[in-house]
């Protein structure tokens, strides 16, 4: 079995947006977050350019794989990231955006700043005052100090604390009381 553990998250955050933007017409489209079933699977696949094994996520009990999609259109799904409940924070294991999110033809920007959003308002939820933490590739540590308002920890592990874990979340989840 592959091991995600240590390769380091590498998903860039194009832009901070209250929702997804399309690219071409620069419409915002609302999301919601749920999680994946195993009838999604057939959709995640290398075969289909998704580059890790949600499947092997799915096999880690401490882990939930959730699935980003616009609210109407439920069955295309926009990005996914993989969840850890810790004891005093949420842990990130992966991120990624759809394939056709990615690049330069990429359709909808603002999921990989959404799909941390949702982290910390699990953090929250589950009491941890929207703490989070992630390992970074090296090359992408200053980029997540800077997009994500993330606090280098030392080495490649990165926090979002509260203070920006609700920045975030004020931009994704407007709307939201906790």
């Amino acid at each position: 079995m592959e091991n995600n553990e240590n390769i380091g998250l590498d998903f860039e955050i194009d832009e901070l947006t209250n929702s997804v933007r399309n690219i071409t017409t620069n419409d915002s489209f609302q999301t919601s977050i749920s999680r994946i079933t195993k009838a999604d699977l057939k959709t995640i696949t290398k075969r289909k350019a998704w580059l890790f094994s949600w499947r092997q996520e799915l096999s880690f009990p401490e882990r939930d794989v959730f699935k980003l999609t616009i609210i109407n259109n439920q069955s295309i799904i926009q990005g996914l990231n993989s969840l850890e409940v810790k004891s005093d924070h949420v842990f990130i294991h992966l991120v990624e955006s759809a394939p056709f999110n990615k690049g330069k033809k990429k359709i909808y920007s603002g999921v990989p700043g959404n799909l941390v959003a949702f982290a910390c308002k699990l953090s929250f939820q589950r009491g941890h005052e929207g703490n989070i933490a992630f390992i970074s590739k090296t090359e992408l540590i200053n980029h997540y100090i800077e997009s994500l308002g993330a606090i280098h920890f030392g080495g490649r592990l990165m926090i979002i604390d509260t203070k920006a874990a609700l920045k975030l979340m004020n931009k994704y989840y407007s709307n939201l009381i906790l």
